[in-house]
């Protein structure tokens, strides 16, 4: 929901990584915009309404970002998306003061618009065994936390992973802990350990893919 900046190129993205993506555009103008730049099918109507959102096939999907704007409508659609019981529901938030109200509704929020951009909801949509991405030299990489789980990690040294010319393994959290440990080349890594990993942008889609 939400055919603008954030929206639309949040969309395009979607659609080239091989997703299906329905979009909701409330403003007839912006509405045909966007029709004309990204290959989705455009719901022009109003986000808020069960109506508009059937038309837009909530039934049939598996995640609903609120990308407006608006945060009062990005709140009301978030809520009327829980009736659909989606795999996951993602709501932009524009002002910090409404944050709490998205998490005390277990909203998958996302920071004040000035700080995000789509590369990082299409992280946030698409992949939620990332516990968390910090952005670093202006973008050119980014340190990703990421929790292990796939069999083709656990049991693994570092040093049989890391490091390449695309990205190191820098940190790991063993075992639950909450003290960081720098690694080493000869840990192994056990199922649930959390580890810190420092990606290239341009590499960033190949190390997901690797290590989620």
């Amino acid at each position: 929901m939400g055919g603008g900046r954030l929206g639309s190129k949040l969309a395009l993205d979607l659609i080239s990584d091989g997703h299906h993506v329905n979009l909701i555009e409330i403003d007839d103008v912006a509405c045909n915009d966007v029709a004309l730049k990204v290959n989705a099918t455009v719901i022009c109507g109003d986000g808020t309404s069960r109506t508009v959102l059937e038309n837009a096939q909530i039934n049939d999907a598996d995640i609903f970002v609120a990308a407006t704007g608006d945060d009062n409508a990005n709140l009301m659609a978030s809520l009327l998306a829980r009736e659909y019981q989606l795999e996951k529901i993602v709501a932009r938030v524009n002002d910090r003061q409404h944050e709490k109200v998205f998490v005390d509704n277990d909203m998958v929020d996302t920071i004040c618009p000035e700080t995000i951009e789509a590369g990082y909801l299409e992280k946030l949509v698409l992949k939620p065994d990332i516990a968390d991405l910090y952005v670093i030299d202006h973008g050119e990489a980014e340190i990703l936390e990421i929790e292990v789980t796939s069999d083709d990690l656990v049991g693994k040294s570092i040093e049989d992973l890391s490091p390449t010319d695309d990205y190191i393994i820098c940190g790991c959290y063993q075992n639950g802990a909450d003290k960081l440990t720098i690694c080493q080349p000869e840990m192994v890594l056990k199922y649930g350990d959390r580890i810190s990993i420092l990606v290239k942008r341009d590499a960033m889609k190949d190390v997901l893919r690797k290590f989620t």
